[in-house]
Formats: C-alpha cells, sequence, structure tokens
C-alpha cells in the first residue's frame, strides 16, 4: 500500500514509518518543512490551514498522529488551547482534505487516546463505554469528532484509543527508568490506580493491523492485561533487579507538573481491554506487562 503519514517525527510515528517500509509499503511522510526535491514527503501547516493535497491523491491509506505532547509541558491555559488546537485543527484540515479528493483512501486511522474514558476506578472499559468528563476526556471526544468528514466520504475510519505506549525511545518509561534503576522507585500515590500499557512494538502491529482489517469505529490500543500502578512499578522493579519500595506521594508529582496534568497523567484510573482487537484476532506480541518490560529493556545485541 501507500501509505501517508501525519506525526512521523514521534517515537510512535518513526517506528510506524520503519515498520511498514520494511513490510514492503510505500510510506508518504507529512512534513512541516519545505520538501526537498526527490524527498518523498508532502507539505502541511495545520494552523494556516494548508496541505498538499495533490500529494494525497492515490493514497491506499493514511494514518494521522499529529498533535502537541500532552506531557510536554504545565497545562496552564494557553498550553491546554494548543493542545486541542494542534488536534483539532490538523485533523480537520487532514479530513477535508481527503473528502474532497477524486480517488480517496481506503481507510483513515487516526490517533485519540484511553483518556477519552477519564477516571473510572476498577470499572472495565471496552469500546462501547461512555467518555469520561475531565479535559482529556472532552478532548479525545472532539478530536474523534473531527474524522467524521473522511467517514461522510466513504473512507473507513479508525480511532485508535492507545494507553501507556512502553519504549525506551519516548514516553513515560525513560522518565521513571533513572530513578528506578537507583532503587529509588515505587508506586505513585496509593497506586490502586489502573494503568492501561501496551508495548510499542504491539502499538505499531496493532496499526498495521487496523490497516489491513476491516474494522472501523474506536479501537482500544493497549494490552490485554492492564494493571494497577502498584502491579507496573513492583514489575519494573522486578525486572531490572531492584527494590520498588518508596511511594511517591500524590503532592510530589503535583508540585512538579501541576495539579491537573500529574493527576491525568499518573493518577487516573483507567481498566481499559482491547475488545474489538481481540475480537478480530490480532495477537500480541506482548500481552503480559513483565515479557513486555523484558523485552524492551533486553540488552541490545
Amino acid at each position: 500500500m501507500q501509505v501517508v503519514v501525519t506525526g512521523s517525527s514521534g517515537p510512535i510515528g518513526r517506528a510506524l514509518c520503519s515498520y511498514l517500509a520494511s513490510s514492503g509499503h510505500h510510506v508518504v511522510r507529512v512534513v512541516r518543512r519545505p520538501v526537498a526535491p526527490g524527498e518523498v514527503a508532502l507539505a502541511w501547516n495545520p494552523e494556516a490551514g494548508t496541505i498538499d493535497a495533490r500529494g494525497l491523491e492515490g493514497a491506499d491509506a493514511v494514518v494521522h498522529l499529529a498533535g502537541a505532547g500532552v506531557g510536554d509541558g504545565r497545562w496552564t491555559e494557553s498550553r491546554k488551547r494548543v493542545l486541542v488546537e494542534s488536534r483539532i485543527r490538523s485533523t480537520a484540515l487532514l479530513t477535508g482534505a481527503l473528502a474532497g479528493l477524486d480517488h480517496r483512501p481506503r481507510v483513515l486511522v487516526s490517533a485519540s487516546a484511553v483518556g477519552f474514558y477519564g477516571d473510572r476506578g476498577d470499572e472495565v472499559l471496552t469500546e462501547q463505554s461512555p467518555p469520561g468528563d475531565d479535559f482529556l476526556a472532552s478532548l479525545c471526544v472532539r478530536w474523534e469528532a473531527e474524522a467524521a468528514p473522511a467517514a461522510e466520504a466513504g473512507v473507513r475510519v479508525v480511532c485508535a484509543r492507545t494507553g501507556l505506549v512502553l519504549s525506551k525511545e519516548g514516553g513515560a518509561l525513560p522518565k521513571l527508568l533513572p530513578l528506578f534503576r537507583l532503587g529509588l522507585g515505587g508506586r505513585f500515590g496509593s497506586g490502586a490506580q489502573w494503568w492501561s500499557w501496551i508495548t510499542l512494538d504491539d502499538e505499531i502491529r496493532a496499526i498495521a493491523w487496523l490497516l489491513e482489517n476491516d474494522i472501523r469505529g474506536p479501537v482500544n490500543l493497549t494490552a490485554p492485561n492492564p494493571v494497577t500502578n502498584r502491579e507496573f512499578t513492583r514489575n519494573l522493579g522486578a525486572v531490572l533487579s531492584r527494590p520498588a519500595r518508596l511511594p511517591v506521594p500524590r503532592f510530589g508529582p503535583r508540585l512538579l507538573l501541576g495539579s491537573e496534568l500529574a493527576d491525568s497523567l499518573l493518577f487516573t484510573s483507567a481498566r481499559v481491554q482491547p475488545a474489538v482487537l481481540e475480537s478480530s484476532g490480532f495477537a500480541f506480541s506482548d500481552p503480559d506487562l513483565e515479557i513486555g518490560l523484558k523485552d524492551i529493556l533486553r540488552p541490545s545485541s
């Protein structure tokens, strides 16, 4: 397939482009800078509302991963506007362009997040569960709604609600590793909050699966065995052969990150199940956290 990818410079985007290319697909990156002569890419500027729509003609599939990093800065009112606008504007621009093509792609996989569900305690959540009522939940609802023009134009649209992606290349894990390697790690707060995670390898394979199989609508990209934060930190300490017995009181991350961001990233509980992926026959490489962490942290040969 010819696959167009936005957000290709992020950890997921880089890994996805590499995986698709190695699988024999033709990858076209969407970039915010001028495209160099001979470069396989197309230019866009979501803030200005411009995109090289001609570069989208003939694509078989589009994966839309663009959006400002949720954990990259304190959630001031201006930062929250950036988080919203980077997702709403880019998705509206892209799906509007796709709807106007003469030859539309067969499928659009548009990023979303398990933040859709908000803070739900021990409730088991599937794609059929209603949204939460906090900032991230409302953002995800609006984000997914912007994909509607593509679906209305006949494109098969998947909203990929991704959980905590585990990778050495980015995200939460590299921030946790130094502390845990020193034996200074431990649960966050009570540790009872559910963390729904997925390894980067399974995330990439799942996106490719969504491109190739007749699946539409919301899909949870999480491993089938979510864990509490207490279990997560215990497993991480065990894989590193370090104790993980020093709890992190809630006020610490709140002082460092701000209350709203710290609560959303570390203390919100979402016990998410990948019901659609499992019913479609997708096979996880890393279904259990200990296996996944060992695979990620295994020394390179």
